[in-house]
């Protein structure tokens, strides 16, 4: 996609609104756990320093529900900005009230300023014209770099442009490089990984993707869906019984294409869903009544392993167990410890595969980890994200 970034456009000197994901965990102390994409955002906002900009930036944190809430406040962000920059982040105690129309205005070029928790504005999610209009008179050029958000039309992350020259910062313009490129130009053999719970998150991902990779490997959760459309029983697995003709559906459609659609041929199960259950390997076919599958088997590690090794470009989304358990951690580890060896572009999309990647500690060696969980599954599936295409084109 063809989108104007901040290297396109003359912002010397000027005021710029920059709409950042710094939606961070917490503990309840109000610690930032983990600051991945606050750091995520420093390239943009440096750049914009150098030159010699007053920047302005907004985010939402958790779901306030439009209420002002002081455990949703962004100020802890502020705090580690400021450490980050090596440089006060000024801190607005509203989003487009008078403290913050007061700070904005005062703004000098080199400084920076947050302002409160965009979403303590019923406003902000229902996209209203008169809010965006408010945000964008606090700036004369608008910045998306929210890729997290950007499959959400609200006035942060679309409505703004409207008002204001609209381009992307250096992240949103990273995560189209590489999954646009995936998408429409990938080098071959390209295989997809998916996995997760439920087939009903991802049936338009896998409808999108057969039309374009060489292999499908599909686990987690949603395996036991496919397993059960071709009549075997699954014990207590997790299965969607009203999505068992889509999984028929997609098996059809891959032989049709020609796409080699792997499923798992063993499956590790467990009797309860606690970390030290009572486990034990069998064939997919073998599932007994009262047992749940919680993890690919050794024979589907090596299996998928194999077929990984040959790929020169890979897309993940979703884990391939319930990798938050050591034991069922396994197949989703093998997979990562594969990607991070190979020779191949290697593209992780978001959320939880990005968490097992980190959990890993292999964050390092893949090609690109995406920010956006779910912007990024839509993006996948060929959705037009209204965070994306409110930027001007080049």
């Amino acid at each position: 996609m063809n989108k104007k970034t901040i290297k396109d456009i003359d912002l010397k000197g000027k005021k710029i609104l920059v709409r950042c994901d710094f939606n961070v965990p917490m503990d309840e102390e109000k610690n930032i756990t983990d600051n991945t994409r606050i750091v995520a955002a420093l390239p943009t906002i440096k750049y914009l320093l150098e030159n010699n900009c007053a920047v302005i930036l907004c985010s939402h944190l958790g779901r306030p529900k439009g209420e002002f809430k002081a455990e949703f406040s962004l100020k802890p962000v502020a705090k580690e900005l400021s450490n980050l920059l090596n440089t006060e982040v000024i801190m607005a105690n509203d989003v487009i009230g008078e403290d913050a129309k007061t700070k904005a205005k005062n703004l000098q070029q080199g400084q920076v300023m947050l302002l409160e928790n965009v979403r303590f504005h019923r406003e902000e999610t229902d996209n209203a014209p008169e809010f965006s209009k408010k945000l964008a008179d606090m700036a004369e050029v608008y910045v998306n770099d929210a890729f997290g958000a950007a499959h959400r039309a609200h006035s942060s992350t679309a409505g703004v442009a409207a008002y204001l020259p609209a381009v992307s910062g250096f992240l949103i313009e990273k995560e189209l490089q590489f999954l646009g490129n995936a998408v429409s130009n990938p080098e071959r053999p390209f295989v997809a990984i998916l996995g997760g719970a439920k087939v009903s998150d991802k049936i338009g991902v896998i409808d999108s993707l057969l039309e374009k990779v060489d292999t499908l490997i599909i686990g987690g959760g949603m395996a036991y869906t496919f397993f059960k459309s071709q009549g075997y029983g699954v014990g207590d697995s997790i299965c969607e019984l009203d999505k068992l003709d889509l999984a028929k559906e997609a098996m059809k459609k891959a032989e049709e294409k020609g796409v080699k659609l792997m499923l798992p041929i063993d499956t590790r199960i467990g009797k309860e869903f606690k970390p030290d259950t009572e486990s034990k390997t069998v064939a997919w076919t073998e599932i007994p009544d009262g047992w749940e599958g919680f993890d690919i088997g050794e024979k589907t590690i090596e299996m998928f392993c194999n077929e990984l090794k040959n790929a020169k470009t890979v897309v993940w989304n979703g884990p391939l167990g319930l990798f938050e358990f050591d034991q069922f951690a396994k197949g989703t580890n093998a997979i990562a410890k594969t990607l991070s060896e190979i020779d191949a572009t290697t593209i992780i999309g978001g959320g939880d595969s990005a968490a097992a990647v980190k959990k890993a500690g292999l964050q390092d060696k893949m090609t690109h980890i995406s920010t956006g969980g779910g912007a990024s599954l839509e993006f996948l599936e060929g959705k037009k994200l209204p965070g994306i295409e409110c930027l001007q084109d080049k």
